[in-house]
């Protein structure tokens, strides 16, 4: 790399040197580095208020499924909202999940371990995901209307509340 210094007299005097440009490079270097952060951010709220308003779809899609009385139905699309948004939040913090495919129960446990969720939220998530289940896997007993409709509120309250 050649060193420019433009100097003046008999003796060479430096007038500016290579040092004299490093500010300024700095600098231009650093409004680049914040163009880039701020691209990244940009893209990322894009992406997070596209999956808000598929979500949305999502339960919109579950509450017309409960007035339909199709109760399972409508538990198992809210059920799927709930674990894909804590999915979501879990890439949100970089927590690493340890299994490939993560249960809402996974989900919770590590959002609690690392202090994104509190105990109260936690809690609602555990029910939400008992009653997910009970719409999913038990045959034994049907889940009823108010269940389904509290299971749809809850994931409405838990994807506006927890990112």
């Amino acid at each position: 790399m050649a060193c420019i210094t433009v100097t003046k007299g008999h003796y060479q005097d430096k007038v500016v040197g290579p040092d004299a440009a490093y500010p300024k490079f700095q600098q231009q270097l650093n409004v680049l580095k914040s163009v880039e952060r701020r691209f990244e951010s940009s893209l990322f709220d894009i992406k997070q208020l596209a999956q808000v308003d598929l979500f949305d779809s999502e339960l919109a899609s579950a509450k017309e499924l409960v007035k339909h009385k199709f109760i399972r139905a409508a538990g198992a699309v809210a059920g799927v909202v709930l674990e894909k948004h804590l999915l979501q939040v879990s890439h949100n913090h970089n927590i690493p999940l340890g299994k490939k495919n993560p249960t809402i129960n996974d989900l919770k446990e590590i959002l609690k371990n690392n202090n994104v969720i509190d105990t109260p939220q936690w809690r609602l998530i555990q029910l939400l995901g008992d009653l997910r289940n009970l719409c999913d896997h038990n045959k034994e007993q049907e889940p009823t209307l108010d269940q389904a409709n509290y299971l749809i509120s809850g994931v409405e309250k838990i994807i506006k509340t927890i990112f």
